[in-house]
């Protein structure tokens, strides 16, 4: 029995080496086939993914993000001196994401009959020899019914060309690098000629782009880039772009009231990375300027001052993303367009630079204003005679005049402004909040005015309807004047300089402001207890709210005098 069971034992034994055996044959068997195929096909480590990985999303806060994360920096911290208005003797935001602009599409370009708007030809044109510097503000057949309104501009303009880009090349045949065309770049150089070349070329092309590069900076002297241009335009400027540095650098066969002229385009898309430097310190300085003659005084003689951007009878525009500072006048300035979008803007210039509105525009509709930062020496945002839709959001004004209507019906001329939204905008340490000022003896309307969640910090004349607009002690009074009604303020809230009351209704005393509503209007005192009283005069309207400070003086219903006559239409 021994021998059979140590018989038995030995034979399992035997069985199981042989399995194991046969295991780790196998084993080094397959490790030698993959072996000879990996040395065959080589390793799967050296072989590229079968897949592309997506590309981070660059954080808002990432070194690397660039101006369209945070389009809108915050207001500084400090408190700068308040501006003087230049013209005026007596005239002493970002909580909500930003807005979509409306889903419609404009209309056809401003002034389609005109014989010389060639809209058909999409060949580049020479510049004009001559753009008139004054806008056609006072045109009698320039009246808002004589071209439909439409809405601002919703598409999406071609993405522009990045520094980084690796399409960002003189290889591209749609790209046109100004560098190719002769320019230097080194900020003395005088690069007009390759920048009116280059824009030429790209003028004549689908899409084309005309490119002023980073890390460097151009000076051209004053330049009308004249369209009509191929669809797709964009003009993307990432380095410095300046003009000659002061009057006397000034050439004396260029016009001295503007110096970029945009005339007759239609789709151009303005945007970039870069900076557009005025150079302005000079032009501030000249002692036809106020208070900057001897003694403070202001001395007569010419004072012409160059607008730096000027766009002229063109529509379906867009400018994003471009910082504009120092402007010798006005930053920006749109006469007789149609459809523009503006939105991620820094404009920057001093408290004190005379008549450095940031945006002004005039006989221009269906304008959207978003997202930006404005700080400036004159009204943060304009809006002239002949302008209707218009729609300013999340927008910041520093140190500036605030966001204003006029001045209107000047030499008593005709002025017509209708439909403007004004919401979700902060107004700190400046002289006006939001106004309308009009002059005595004008004629047309202001009506359809909408100022909504507005914050003001410090603001000299936070609500001001001012129907006495006058540049000197010696203007009459009128008979007539720009009937100003439909005016509504909504939670406008906030602190004032005491030096004058928060709310100001001085309208005519011909021609009365009516249905002006007030609701959720809260100002306080920015230093002291003082609350002033409100001042009307002449004006109607209601309150659906109690307000701070109280306003007692504004009168109910409808006023007899105001008729139906003709001098009010529009």
């Amino acid at each position: 029995m021994a021998l059979h069971g140590f018989l038995f034992a030995w034979m399992i034994i035997a069985v199981m080496s042989f399995n194991l055996s046969n295991v780790d044959g196998r084993y080094h068997y397959h490790k030698r086939k993959k072996s000879e195929s990996l040395n065959k096909n080589g390793s799967p480590n050296s072989q590229s993914p079968s897949y592309a990985p997506p590309n981070p999303v660059i954080g808002a806060n990432d070194p690397g993000d660039s101006s369209y994360a945070n389009p809108v920096s915050q207001p500084p911290s400090y408190a700068p001196s308040n501006p003087v208005d230049a013209n005026d003797p007596g005239n002493s935001s970002y909580a909500n994401p930003a807005s979509q602009p409306p889903s419609y599409a404009p209309s056809n370009p401003v002034d389609g009959n005109s014989p010389g708007n060639t809209t058909d030809d999409n060949s580049a044109s020479s510049p004009p020899t001559y753009v008139p510097s004054d806008p056609v503000g006072n045109d009698p057949g320039n009246g808002s019914n004589d071209n439909p309104v439409s809405p601002p501009p919703t598409y999406a303009p071609s993405d522009p060309i990045g520094a980084d880009d690796p399409g960002n090349s003189t290889t591209d045949p749609c790209v046109f690098n100004v560098m190719s065309f002769g320019a230097v770049g080194d900020g003395s150089t005088d690069d007009t000629d390759a920048f009116r070349a280059a824009w030429k070329a790209a003028c004549a092309v689908e899409s084309g782009v005309l490119l002023a590069p980073a890390d460097n900076t151009f000076t051209i002297t004053s330049t009308i880039f004249s369209g009509p241009c191929k669809p797709g335009f964009i003009f993307q400027l990432d380095g410095v772009l300046m003009p000659p540095d002061g009057p006397d650098c000034w050439p004396e066969s260029d016009s001295k009231k503007q110096w970029l002229v945009f005339y007759r385009v239609d789709g151009l898309t303005l945007t970039g990375r870069g900076v557009i430097e005025g150079n302005g310190e000079k032009w501030w300085e000249l002692p036809c300027k106020p208070h900057k003659g001897p003694n403070g005084k202001t001395l007569p003689g010419p004072c012409d001052s160059p607008a730096l951007i000027r766009f002229f009878m063109s529509s379906n525009l867009v400018v994003r993303g471009i910082k504009i500072q120092n402007s010798p006048q006005f930053h920006m300035k749109f006469d007789a367009c149609e459809g523009v979008l503006i939105e991620d803007l820094s404009i920057s210039s001093p408290a004190l630079s005379p008549n450095t509105d940031g945006i002004h525009i005039e006989n221009t509709k269906s304008v959207a204003i978003y997202n930006s930062l404005i700080a400036n020496g004159d009204d943060c945002i304009s809006i002239g005679t002949g302008c209707s839709n218009v729609d300013i959001e999340n927008i910041t004004c520093d140190h500036s005049h605030g966001i204003s209507i006029g001045s209107l019906g000047v030499q008593n001329s005709q002025a017509c402004v209708s439909n403007i939204s004004v919401q979700n905008v902060f107004i700190k340490n400046s002289d006006n909040g939001v106004r309308i000022k009009t002059w005595q003896g004008g004629m047309g309307s202001v009506a359809g005015i909408s100022f909504e969640n507005i914050q003001m910090e410090n603001v000299r004349n936070c609500i001001i309807v001012d129907q006495y607009y006058c540049l000197s002690k010696g203007c009459r009074n009128e008979t007539s004047a720009v009937y100003v009604s439909d005016i509504s303020y909504k939670n406008i809230k906030g602190t004032y300089d005491v030096r004058n009351p928060p709310i100001h209704f001085a309208c005519s005393d011909a021609v009365p402001c009516t249905n002006i509503m007030l609701s959720e209007v809260e100002l306080l005192p920015a230093e002291g207890e003082l609350v002033d009283n409100p001042f009307c005069w002449n004006a109607y309207g209601t309150q659906q709210t109690l307000t701070i400070p109280p306003i007692d003086c504004l009168q109910d219903g409808e006023p007899e005098s105001v008729s139906e006559s003709s001098q009010y239409n529009c």
